[in-house]
């Protein structure tokens, strides 16, 4: 997965800082042993001391080590003995002795050779969760979406009422989410304000967050001015490195940018370098199909209306069909 630098910077924090508490908890658990049971100490110790010694013994040049390292194996049975002893007699398991990890694969590092270990991926999950949810507004998740807020009258050019036209559209939003995959086709949402695109897209970015993608959710406005504040200020890509490589990028609002020939050749390059990447991107707009050819370049236009699956958001505002709170009515 290929999440930003920033939630993997804090994900490698918290496991770091879990870790140094662990090697802690570890250091108190057997010190406390020790301090209860001081013979036990003093045998371990002597223990670790005739395995040193015994290991000279055997590299020692010029001198024949089988008297030295017979009786440095004697006297470390001796000790095993008495250890064992100790440990039956005061109740204490071998267990409690020995310093365990915090993660059992990895030691703690994070990593098993190059390929990421279960323990930071699942911080990595955790910590694009927090950063999601202080993108998003509310709760927007699939079972909180209101259908019933779309008219049920037919209308003549769908041939469907909105509300059964949206029912297909939900349907087939969760499905995409539940379904998802890297290999999953980029949709357009495509309608007027106040018909749920923005809601949709957001519930999709929790589903997919949840299953353990990288997803980055952002309007278009901050995604432009965050490369141009790379652009001009510097950087070297870390900053809208998470919108080029995410397993999921969700850009919300287009349309509502400034339009400039910057950012027409950083949305071409954004666009176009993911699906040569082959990585999914959800975009949402209140453009319609001509109004996006009328104002982005025919290379964006073909892009967005010819490698993208459009889905078309009908209906009125629900945001006006929704009831007020009792605080707020007259």
């Amino acid at each position: 997965m290929a999440y930003s630098d920033t939630v993997l910077r804090r994900a490698r924090a918290r496991l770091a800082q879990a870790k140094e508490d662990r090697e802690r908890e570890n250091d108190r658990r057997i010190a406390a042993i020790y301090d209860a049971h001081p013979r036990l100490r003093e045998v371990d110790n002597r223990l670790r001391v005739t395995v040193a010694q015994a290991m000279a013994a055997a590299f020692q040049q010029g001198q024949d080590p089988s008297e030295a390292i017979a009786r440095l194996r004697a006297e470390n049975l001796a000790l095993q003995q008495e250890r064992a002893g100790l440990l039956e007699r005061a109740g204490i398991d071998e267990a409690d002795l020995r310093a365990t990890p915090v993660c059992p694969h990895c030691g703690g590092s994070g990593y098993i050779g190059e390929r990421m270990c279960q323990c930071l991926q699942a911080l990595c999950r955790e910590e694009q969760k927090r950063a999601l949810s202080t993108l998003l507004a509310g709760d927007e998740r699939f079972e909180s979406f209101r259908l019933d807020c779309y008219p049920d009258v037919p209308d003549p050019q769908l041939g469907v009422s909105p509300r059964v036209w949206m029912q297909q559209v939900f349907q087939q939003c969760r499905r995409y989410a539940r379904d998802f995959s890297t290999r999953s086709p980029s949709l357009l949402f495509s309608g007027g304000p106040g018909l749920g695109k923005t809601f949709l897209s957001a519930a999709i970015a929790r589903t997919v967050a949840d299953s353990g993608f990288s997803v980055a959710y952002e309007s278009a406005g901050q995604i432009f001015a965050d490369f141009e504040a790379e652009k001009f200020g510097g950087g070297g890509g870390e900053l809208t490195e998470k919108y080029r490589r995410c397993d999921l990028l969700i850009l919300d609002d287009l349309g509502t940018e400034l339009t400039t020939q910057f950012t027409l050749s950083a949305l071409y390059a954004l666009l176009n370098g993911r699906l040569l990447e082959e990585l999914p991107t959800v975009v949402s707009t209140n453009l319609t199909t001509d109004e996006l050819r009328r104002r982005y370049t025919p290379q964006i236009a073909s892009r967005l209306l010819g490698r993208f699956e459009l889905l078309l958001f009908v209906g009125n505002d629900i945001r006006m069909r929704r009831p007020r709170p009792a605080s707020a009515r007259p």
